[in-house]
């Protein structure tokens, strides 16, 4: 292994920085892949590339990390060991800075025929170039505090819930996490199986001592009941929507919470849109799983999520809280007649020709509270039919959530795939946007098909396109990464011939 034992930026300054890595050559182990690092602001922190050594005893395996910084360069490294449940992990930035490796491949059925726990996130410590497992905690119903270095098998806590639900008629269950504003959140409440109440939320110092219980949901059952869903939190205050159940009514407030107190400091309710919309406000899914579909201004919080009117899907929902007084703004963007008029045969419910559909796959949120809605022309599987998808499209709202253009970007149609469209930033301190995604083309000339990587920028509302051919060359992979602003990565592999390099390259806008 070639040592990179210390996480000290300002050694390679005086050097060039690298505009390519050889990810094959820092470690010995098997590399298991690689992704982007982001730090609490979106602004890309680097990279971490893992290793995997294999077992070291019947009970344990070795890992290996490597970090990059954002221009290739390797700033740290160190082996470690796990259990062996797991194969892999994802990388993330938290709020203090550390670098978290959570377990991203994880064999649940071996688990549970084992009698194993669920592995535990890895924390490294960049400043130290430490690496040791995540500390969590647990909240008890007594108000203590129960650090957890080592979770409980699946059967000992099976066991344990089946004996709390035969003495107490129910379950008691809480979550606790350390917050960036200082302290800790908890959350805590009685799980009868069919329903919960006795909700709590309680803030913390940082010695563990309860500062504030918000509590509601108190005698909640099957048809009477309220939850609470958490927007967002500052050192000011906690929003969330608040929604009360009475069988078949439902209403929704905007709850502000004073972050030092406790306090509310509102409580306005939420009409305008149907129970379904508010309530999934915070969620919007796509074929490949959730999209972060939220975006906190200084002045305001911007959510977009599904439209529905009596339960079906008819397009979308913006919702704006102005955390200066509190007021929401509630706008929808519908199928038909609001998309219909730039997109040929879009029906109401977003089916466009063919049995295709439109489905979401990335959203783009600028300060003045315009949005971008970036979709993609996807058909699913039948008894008999691939998944296919072809054409993507992107909506392009103004401030007050009105179509301003729509631009149809044609693509060859692609099968047994979920989506051509790979990844996008934000350029220009979050004024403009870059999205990136594939094509296999027929080439002109040789007239063989290629893949193409298509570069779609729109700055100051106006499109520019740029095409790079990655498709793979004497037998070697090409897969692009997200990059610094202004570049991208692409990583070229060969698992044969030990080959598996990654470069930089300029983006032209």
């Amino acid at each position: 292994m070639k040592k990179i034992t210390l996480l000290i930026f300002g050694l390679f300054q005086t050097f060039a920085y690298s505009q390519t890595q050889d990810l094959a050559s820092l470690a010995l182990g098997q590399n298991i892949g690689m992704n982007a690092l982001f730090d609490t602001k979106d602004n890309l922190y680097g990279y971490v590339s893992l290793y995997s050594y294999g077992k070291t005893d019947k009970k344990t395996q070795k890992f290996e990390y490597v970090i990059l910084d954002k221009n290739l360069n390797p700033v740290a490294n160190k082996e470690f060991e796990a259990g062996t449940l797991v194969s892999n992990y994802t990388g993330y930035v938290d709020f203090k800075g550390q670098i978290i490796l959570r377990p991203s491949d994880f064999n649940y059925l071996q688990a549970f025929a084992k009698d194993a726990a669920a592995p535990v996130s890895m924390v490294i410590d960049p400043k130290t170039n430490t690496v040791k497992p995540k500390v969590y905690y647990d909240y008890q119903e007594d108000g203590t505090f129960k650090e957890i270095s080592q979770p409980k098998t699946f059967k000992e806590e099976r066991k344990e819930n089946r004996a709390e639900k035969k003495d107490k008629g129910y379950n008691y269950i809480s979550s606790v996490g350390e917050i960036k504003e200082g302290g800790y959140i908890a959350i805590e409440y009685n799980d009868y199986g069919k329903y919960v109440n006795h909700n709590s939320l309680i803030k913390f110092d940082e010695n563990k001592k309860e500062i504030w219980r918000y509590r509601y949901n108190t005698n909640g059952d099957k048809k009477v009941f309220s939850d609470l869903t958490i927007l967002d939190k500052d050192e000011n205050n906690l929003y969330g929507i608040l929604r009360k159940v009475n069988d078949d009514d439902k209403t929704f407030s905007l709850l502000v919470i004073d972050m030092k107190t406790g306090k509310e400091l509102s409580n306005k309710p939420i009409t305008g849109l149907s129970p379904e919309t508010i309530y999934n406000i915070d969620v919007l899914n796509s074929g490949s799983g959730r999209i972060d579909n939220d975006k906190t201004f200084d002045d305001k919080i911007v959510l977009l999520g599904r439209n529905y009117i009596s339960k079906d899907n008819r397009g979308f929902a913006r919702f704006v809280l102005d955390k200066n007084n509190y007021n929401v703004d509630l706008k929808t963007l519908s199928y038909k007649p609001d998309l219909s008029n730039h997109i040929p045969k879009l029906s109401a419910d977003g089916g466009v020709e063919n049995g295709y559909y439109l489905q979401t796959k990335d959203l783009y949120f600028m300060s003045d509270g315009s949005v971008g809605i970036l979709s993609e022309k996807f058909k699913p599987a039948g008894q008999y039919n691939a998944p296919k998808t072809t054409d993507l499209v992107y909506i392009n709202t103004d401030k007050d959530f009105k179509v301003k253009d729509v631009q149809v970007f044609e693509k060859e149609k692609s099968k047994w795939v979920n989506s051509d469209y790979l990844f996008s930033q934000y350029l220009n301190d979050g004024k403009d946007v870059v999205f990136f995604y594939r094509d296999y083309q027929k080439d002109q000339v040789t007239k063989e098909k290629k893949w193409n990587l298509f570069i779609n920028t729109i700055i100051d509302g106006k499109f520019k396109q740029e095409i790079i051919p990655i498709s793979e060359k004497d037998n070697y992979t090409v897969t692009p990464y997200v990059a610094k602003e202004g570049y991208i990565l692409l990583r070229e592999y060969n698992e044969k011939e030990k080959f598996n390099k990654v470069r930089l390259e300029r983006l032209n806008y």
